[in-house]
């Protein structure tokens, strides 16, 4: 029996070394099939090619075909990734849209060097350095527009109404880029939009956001709306510190991968800064990844209310794995959990109370959002299906008729939702209050 038994063993590693051998053999033979793929279309393709687009190529058609998130960041995505993550950059402070091979300013940011030398929405950038825009690509007039504090960059600026351009000198300084607004809504009720989580700052922004509401309505505040719609996620980690900012020593999220190190668990750790007052938090098609690790954990504690309409449902992470000094490749390692242990990866959050919100392009058009199960190549759940919206958005599903508000906009119906009922829930909580007092 032992012989046998040493004998099954030696097949076993036999066998396995055998299985590796001829993946490896497999794996070197494909390679040499791509380096003469290579070398036939430098030799005989009609146009010269350059070399390193051709392995670029490859690379991004290999991680394209896993999922469709992983994928291959070029030198320019890789930069604007890091200055997006660092939440700064030096340059001139405009939010433009490139029209008609001109920069069309939509809005220059609060006391930078574009709002201080009197820029307005509506202006346009024909020239920077002297340089017309119409000559170079709309990335290269970006990267123009940004350098190192202290430098001037000379702008030559159309303004629609006057009679001739005229140039104005902008000195780069550092440009904070926040992801937090917020502003205080009726009944002392404090909003807060989070516009991504690609920021290293988010936390601290957030924060900031909470105590400046907290010190301007003092104990009149009586609650909070967290408006996370159209809102693509970001980074894990602050993800889980932006939900740590209204738990308690609970489990935030928890994700698993094939390799150990993506296998963790985060629980929240730094207390509850809104001292317990309500929340209601809004979503949408748009509300992915980091956004529904925020939704679903405070949803699943009961620390929130939910409203709006099904999320997007990404419930797969990505790792970044720099290549040189100015690439790198995204790749999808592991699936994350709710605290309740659900998978949302293409099912998205159900909202607790389902409220559609239209919304029209500008040829008045109903516009429908895709989700992640809309995605070719996307994964699966696997606890099987991939959701069904007609389901989420049954017979109890709010469905208002679009009213227009004074500035000819659909009125936020989701928005005005969270503040009835938020100011409900306080109105029956201080009924109760003053019930327990006369007892």
């Amino acid at each position: 029996m032992k012989k046998l038994l040493a004998g099954v063993i030696c097949l076993f590693f036999l066998t396995a070394a055998t299985d590796e051998d001829v993946s490896t053999d497999l794996t070197y033979r494909e390679l040499d099939l791509l380096a003469k793929v290579l070398e036939l279309v430098k030799d005989t393709y009609v146009e010269e090619v350059n070399e390193q687009e051709l392995l670029e190529a490859a690379i991004r058609g290999m991680l394209n075909d896993l999922d469709p998130h992983s994928g291959y960041m070029d030198a320019n995505m890789f930069k604007q990734t890091q200055i997006q993550t660092r939440g700064e950059y030096g340059g001139v402070g405009i939010e433009v849209v490139p029209e008609n091979n001109v920069l069309k300013i939509i809005a220059p940011m609060d006391d930078t060097p574009a709002s201080r030398a009197g820029l307005i929405s509506g202006d346009y950038i024909t020239h920077i350095d002297g340089q017309a825009l119409v000559e170079i690509p709309y990335d290269e007039a970006i990267d123009s527009l940004r350098g190192e504090p202290g430098e001037p960059a000379l702008v030559t600026i159309f303004r629609p109404g006057t009679n001739a351009p005229f140039d104005v000198t902008l000195v780069r300084e550092v440009i904070q880029i926040s992801a937090v607004r917020h502003r205080v809504e009726r009944d002392s009720i404090g909003y807060i939009r989070l516009t991504t989580f690609n920021n290293e700052k988010l936390t601290r922004d957030l924060i900031r956001s909470i105590n400046e509401l907290e010190e301007e309505l003092g104990p009149d505040l009586k609650g909070f709306v967290l408006d996370l719609r159209n809102n693509p996620g970001g980074l894990l980690d602050q993800a889980i510190e932006v939900t740590d900012v209204f738990l308690d020593r609970v489990e935030i999220v928890s994700m698993k991968g094939r390799q150990r190190s993506e296998n963790a668990r985060w629980n929240a750790t730094r207390g509850d800064e809104t001292d317990g007052l309500p929340i209601i938090i809004l979503i949408n098609a748009g509300t992915a990844s980091a956004s529904e690790i925020v939704a679903g954990a405070l949803q699943d504690h009961k620390r929130a209310t939910v409203i709006g309409v099904e999320s997007f449902g990404k419930g797969v992470v990505q790792t970044v794995y720099p290549l040189a000094e100015d690439r790198a490749v995204r790749i999808t390692t592991a699936r994350y959990y709710t605290p309740s242990g659900n998978s949302i990866q293409a099912v998205g959050i159900d909202p607790d109370i389902v409220i559609e919100q239209p919304i029209f392009d500008n040829q008045g058009n109903r516009i429908s959002f895709r989700r992640e199960r809309d995605l070719s190549g996307h994964i699966p759940n696997e606890n099987g299906g991939d959701g069904d919206e007609e389901a989420a958005l049954g017979e109890e599903t709010l469905r208002p008729e679009p009213e227009l508000d004074e500035e000819g906009q659909v009125k936020d119906y989701q928005l005005q939702y969270a503040l009835d009922l938020l100011t409900g829930v306080i109105e029956v909580e201080q009924r109760q209050a003053l019930m327990e007092e006369a007892e």
